[in-house]
């Protein structure tokens, strides 16, 4: 089955453990990403930052909440979420055990509450991120990359 827990041949236990944890770590950092990037935008709004109102700065933080939306109003978990248990497992441990990374970011980004809560927050984020577009837009330059 593919939630088994002997590790595939070729890697180790802790070869899993390590990239359950790096899962772990970049699905921290898309969380800082949508959350902080909201409060960067209206922060850098209110103190004079051009750099917030990029366009692919702007359009990777709506379309990374965007994203989560779907995933939530779909009934689907982060497919990072679902990884990283797996990887778990594949190292023999249960889903979410307590090495020491993900012992201090799963209390930062994992919280028990019925899904429809998750539902309900991450539209109301997402509709505060295209609040901001509407209130504060991104702006193009002639040969705006960034």
């Amino acid at each position: 089955t593919p939630w088994s827990a002997s590790p595939s041949p070729g890697f180790s236990v802790v070869s899993y453990q390590l990239l359950a944890d790096a899962v772990l770590v970049l699905h921290s950092g898309i969380v800082l990403f949508v959350v902080g990037g909201l409060i960067v935008v209206l922060a850098g709004n209110w103190l004079g930052w051009q750099w917030v109102n990029g366009w692919w700065f702007r359009l990777a933080h709506l379309v990374a909440i965007l994203i989560v939306v779907a995933q939530a109003w779909l009934g689907q978990l982060c497919p990072l979420t679902t990884l990283e248990s797996w990887l778990r497992v594949q190292a023999g441990e249960s889903s979410y055990t307590k090495s020491f990374i993900e012992h201090w970011l799963q209390r930062i980004i994992f919280y028990e509450a019925p899904f429809w809560v998750f539902t309900f927050a991450y539209t109301v984020f997402a509709v505060c991120v295209a609040a901001a577009w509407w209130y504060l837009p991104p702006r193009r330059r002639r040969n705006d990359d960034a």
